[in-house]
């Protein structure tokens, strides 16, 4: 019986796809919808540039508030997503929408541990990120999800690579 589901968003160009993919079967199962999104750590080389230009202290103030700023921000863009999706019949399914976390980690990871956090029945996942191409049938983030998960996984194909598979 599946009773809760995670989502797992890239908010890249096909993730609205996925977004109504999650939201029928939410609505098929009458389950719970979780909403992840991981934002990859600042790399090496922008930490360095940082802290060319700020002093210490305003490294700190940065990495707290301006972190918790842009997971706000993005946050708030997932929910507006849902709702213009759903327009203003989809209040009951927005009430599905337990809740949205915009954490910071290795995508696979991060969606891996909130799967096992929230004890999901079911991840729901794009097989690619915005950047990968067509050629390649399974993104890193959506290939190690497939391998480590201990859940079923809903896994939504590239539309593009679809549509050039119908040729």
């Amino acid at each position: 019986m599946i009773r809760s589901m995670l989502y797992a968003t890239d908010l890249g160009l096909y993730a609205p796809v996925v977004m109504q993919h999650a939201l029928e079967l939410a609505r098929t199962f009458d389950a719970d919808l979780y909403v992840v999104h991981a934002v990859e750590p600042m790399g090496l080389f922008a930490e360095s540039v940082l802290q060319s230009y700020l002093d210490e202290q305003a490294l700190n103030e940065f990495h707290s508030q301006g972190l918790n700023t842009v997971i706000a921000s993005i946050e708030q863009r997932v929910l507006d997503n849902f709702r213009e999706e759903l327009g203003d019949e989809g209040e009951q399914d927005l009430l599905r929408i337990k809740a949205v976390r915009v954490l910071q980690g290795d995508p696979s990871q991060v969606i891996l541990d909130q799967a096992q956090k929230l004890s999901v029945d079911l991840l729901i996942v794009g097989s690619h990120s915005h950047g990968a191409g067509a050629e390649t049938p399974l993104g890193r983030t959506a290939a190690r999800v497939l391998q480590l998960a201990k859940v079923p996984v809903y896994l939504v194909p590239l539309v593009q690579r679809r549509r050039q598979g119908d040729r």
